[in-house]
């Protein structure tokens, strides 16, 4: 079959009222197989050594897992279909400035990698939230598991039904079918075979994604004349932005805005969220954790690549054969499908393929949703209050939870598809939440003088100027009765899906001038949400700390303080360093029972749930070699 320069599906200028876009039985075919393959994969792992699992097996993997797995694992997590379907509408109506979000990935996946990883894998841990109670005590921890649910719960209800809405819309798929199709496959895999089965059927994922997108690119290229012709025609058309250097925080996208906001909607994503968390927890060495966070660096800067290059190709592509009536008149998250359905109409399979590649989407991360969030309600809210279960009661529970969040997701897709206008809002939430919950990990990690009053009412202050800022937004845009202007959002990133979505609203055709007052505030790029939210709660959490007396009566557990200024001052030259004189704090606990009473007279280290478990040895892949320290500046 030929896929060289191609006629339009329509004559340019016979305005078509409906575009009609049908899927064979090839295409069926494609798209049941990905399901059938995805249940497979999880079922083989669930049903291998049937009777004989652990709770560590299930939440966990046995800890057990190598580098590339879960690298794939985790850059499919927050990959959904919304982000496939949202970029490459970002590139078809404002141009590439988009694309330098890529300079964020370096330093969001380098301090994960280097500051949350190594803390929270000697901790031992199996729920981030851990770390809360560790480093402040249960009351913080039940806040931020909590808040994480909540997040977690209005999303994936969100995940699931906007991509099926959207499919629904283009090519007449059943909407409901897709969305139960996708929420019981996914739930069955995800609660009968655990964290390996949720991780191995990731990368299944992520191939048909890269597939899926790959065919789009080539196909689409070859069909508009060669990828060549398509940056002469979109640098043309004004369509290859140059580097935006504005710090204006008001602009929706700028060099700075993508490229250091981003960094903190990327920590707020790979540095403290459950779902990845879990991830490099799973690996069999602090060594495999952080290579797997090194291996999402190149694959996210190819994602954003073949995202950006498809809404390239779709912008020339539509240059040559402009849009039908009905197409120009949709929402943006479906001007993908439309392309995808008129561009490789007359390939059997290939339509299925890409639908095939959105459904990955949408499995990978509301499979990481359930486990993630069955995870932290085991280990957060039901282990500490009732330790007395059993192996298999445990697993038994941690089964049905997850099998009750796959029922609340449907549900939560249900009221999704009832909420018209506030679905934006629901959107908007998943985002508003991950820059407090970074800031309450970084003023625990970085900040020894915090303490608990201090991280509750931080937390609580990040939230209400989030939900402040978010909220107000929205309302401001729904009253003056049209979308965001291209100066501000109309995107709004889900961290935790490095997840693009777009919202699915019409660009006003007037150029609105530049708000005042509040609505100057509400116009704040979304991009600068996380640093905003999470500075919010590291001010908010010092100041109620320091009023309350900091740490002091308190004990602070040295393995839970990340040594900032330390690290910070061997950068420095050594004259400078001479200034200061940095002593080794001794990590072995048991000198000081009284101060660290989860450390136990026989070497062992209690979690929070008061288990026992080896202290690693110095050096090893759990302890690693970096010593705690304490600054003392020397008299002169």
């Amino acid at each position: 079959m030929s896929v060289g320069v191609d006629t339009c599906p329509w004559l340019p200028g016979t305005d078509t009222d409906t575009v009609t876009s049908t899927f064979s039985l090839v295409d069926y075919v494609v798209f049941v197989l990905l399901l059938v393959f995805s249940l497979a994969i999880g079922l083989y792992h669930a049903f291998r050594g049937w009777g004989q699992h652990t709770v560590g097996q299930l939440l966990m993997a046995d800890r057990k897992m190598s580098c590339l797995p879960v690298a794939l694992s985790l850059l499919a997590t927050f990959q959904s279909a919304v982000a496939i379907l949202g970029v490459p509408s970002e590139i078809y109506r404002f141009g590439t400035q988009y694309w330098f979000l890529g300079c964020s990935y370096f330093l969001g996946l380098l301090i994960p990698a280097h500051v949350f990883i190594p803390v929270f894998y000697r901790l031992h841990l199996t729920s981030a939230y851990e770390y809360l109670e560790l480093r402040f005590n249960k009351a913080v921890r039940v806040c931020g598991t909590v808040t994480f649910i909540f997040q977690m719960v209005i999303y994936m209800g969100v995940v699931l039904y906007a991509p099926s809405l959207a499919l629904n819309a283009v090519t007449g798929f059943d909407l409901w079918l897709s969305v139960l199709t996708i929420g019981i496959v996914c739930t069955v895999y995800t609660a009968l075979g655990g964290l390996k089965a949720v991780i191995w059927t990731d990368v299944f994922q992520t191939l048909v994604m890269f597939l899926g997108q790959l065919v789009v690119i080539i196909v689409g290229s070859r069909k508009v004349g060669g990828m060549v012709h398509v940056w002469e025609v979109a640098s043309k058309h004004g369509r290859i932005s140059g580097i935006e250097l504005d710090p204006d925080p008001f602009v929706r996208h700028t060099f700075w805005t993508l490229a250091f906001g981003g960094v903190f909607m990327m920590l707020s994503l790979y540095g403290v969220n459950q779902a990845q968390v879990q991830r490099y927890l799973s690996s069999r060495t602090e060594k495999a954790a952080v290579l797997s966070c090194y291996a999402v660096f190149p694959c996210q800067q190819v994602v954003l690549c073949m995202s950006c290059l498809i809404g390239l190709v779709m912008f020339v592509y539509y240059q040559k054969c402009p849009m039908s009536t009905q197409q120009a008149q949709a929402a943006p998250d479906q001007f993908v499908l439309y392309f995808v359905m008129d561009l490789l109409k007359g390939l059997p399979g290939l339509p299925g393929l890409f639908v095939a590649c959105l459904f990955s989407g949408s499995l990978s991360t509301i499979s990481s949703a359930f486990n993630s969030l069955a995870t932290v309600t085991m280990e957060d809210l039901i282990r500490p209050w009732f330790p007395q279960f059993s192996e298999v009661q445990a697993i038994m529970l941690s089964r049905i939870l997850a099998f009750g969040y796959g029922l609340l997701c449907l549900g939560m897709a249900y009221i999704s598809s009832q909420m018209g206008p506030v679905l934006q809002a629901a959107l908007s939430i998943f985002g508003m939440v991950g820059g407090p919950l970074l800031g309450l990990f970084c003023l625990g990690m970085f900040f020894p003088c915090a303490n608990p009053p201090g991280a509750i009412v931080g937390l609580l202050a990040g939230l209400i100027m989030a939900f402040w800022i978010g909220i107000g937004s929205i309302v401001t845009n729904m009253a003056s009765g049209m979308a965001p202007s291209p100066s501000n959002t109309s995107s709004f990133f889900l961290p935790s899906n490095l997840t693009t979505v777009t919202m699915t609203t019409l660009m006003p055709s007037t150029t609105l001038s530049k708000p005042t007052g509040l609505k100057r505030l509400y116009s704040l790029s979304y991009l600068w949400y996380s640093a905003h939210n999470s500075t919010t709660v590291i001010v908010v959490g010092l100041i109620v700390s320091l009023l309350t007396g900091g740490m002091r009566g308190r004990t602070l557990n040295p393995r839970t303080i990340y040594p900032v200024l330390p690290r910070l001052l061997a950068l420095l030259p050594l004259s400078c360093q001479k200034r200061f004189h940095c002593i080794s704090y001794s990590q072995d606990l048991s000198a000081d029972t009284a101060a660290f009473p989860e450390k136990m007279s026989n070497g062992m280290l209690k979690n929070s749930r008061d288990e026992a478990v080896a202290v690693p040895e110095e050096g090893s892949a759990h302890q690693g070699n970096s010593p705690t320290f304490i600054l003392q500046e020397t008299s002169l």
